[in-house]
């Protein structure tokens, strides 16, 4: 048999060992205090799975899954679409793509904790751009006492922010498309609709898969930017999973914390499993049939 040479393994072992000190030690630490009632760091007591029982069985969890669940599903909803649209009317010259791409990326050089401040200046009734118009048309400037008018902030401020990624990676798969395919769908007369079906949608599936699993993964943990703009208000709209997290930590409820904690990532971990097994299952060959 051919001997094989391991010596590529030894340049994945640095990587390897950052990813054990900053994820998988912090994530057995985590598991670790689930299962304690915390008073101080040093004084613990083992309650088992109590933490996991109370918070599974608790209407709060649910009502905080449930309002994570569709703020993911409006985000995807609308910047996946948004940011598929965009990438396809970006020009093709290759000016004017440098300059369409660095204005696009924008959003994203702005740093999380940055959003929040950035938008509730602009609602600002007094000073904020946005504030101005909303109170030239008469509309109300306490938005904050309205759930459907916090949860419309929130969302697009964070299609503000994301869609740019969806745009990159899309324009990024688009690009790969030879321009002879093209030129026979000219040929054959083919629509704008049955190029985009066709041609363009297939080179756009796995972009928009990891597209797709990026932003769900960040919609449904959001925190940064959604807690500054109403602190989960009014009365609890706005309290996603992660706010809620949030609040048990400044509580220093250390214990229940770290079970709620397993417990997203849990979450997020089967949906990314599921996502794998979607992929797979979608990209095995069809088995022949018998004759």
């Amino acid at each position: 048999m051919k001997e094989r040479n391991n010596t590529g393994w030894l340049f994945v072992l640095p990587a390897a060992l950052l990813l054990g000190l900053v994820g998988l030690i912090p994530l057995i630490t985590v598991i670790n205090y689930s299962f304690f009632e915390i008073f101080i760091l040093d004084r613990r007591f083992w309650v088992g799975t109590e933490w996991y029982n109370e918070i599974i069985s608790s209407g709060r969890f649910w009502a905080s899954f449930g309002r994570s669940t569709l703020f993911s599903t409006f985000v995807l909803a609308i910047q996946i679409p948004l940011g598929i649209a965009i990438a396809l009317c970006i020009p093709k010259r290759q000016f004017w793509v440098g300059l369409a791409l660095a204005g696009i990326a924008l959003p994203l050089l702005v740093p999380w904790n940055m959003i929040p401040s950035l938008w509730l200046s602009l609602l600002n009734p007094d000073t904020g751009i946005i504030g101005r118009i909303m109170a030239a048309f008469g509309w109300s400037a306490e938005w904050k006492m309205s759930a459907v008018q916090t949860w419309a902030v929130i969302i697009i401020m964070d299609t503000w922010h994301w869609t740019s990624l969806v745009v990159i990676l899309c324009y990024s798969a688009l690009t790969t498309i030879p321009a002879s395919y093209y030129q026979a769908a000219a040929i054959d007369g083919a629509s704008p609709w049955q190029v985009f079906r066709h041609i363009q949608l297939p080179k756009l599936h796995y972009v928009l898969l990891m597209a797709v699993l990026l932003r769900f993964m960040d919609s449904f943990m959001i925190y940064t930017e959604a807690f500054p703009i109403n602190a989960g208000g009014p009365d609890g709209a706005t309290m996603f999973l992660a706010v809620d997290l949030g609040e048990e930590i400044k509580a220093f409820n250390y214990g229940p914390s770290a079970a709620r904690s397993v417990l997203y990532f849990l979450i997020v971990l089967t949906v990314a499993w599921l996502f794998t097994k979607a992929q797979n299952k979608i990209d095995a060959p069809e088995a022949p049939r018998a004759t």
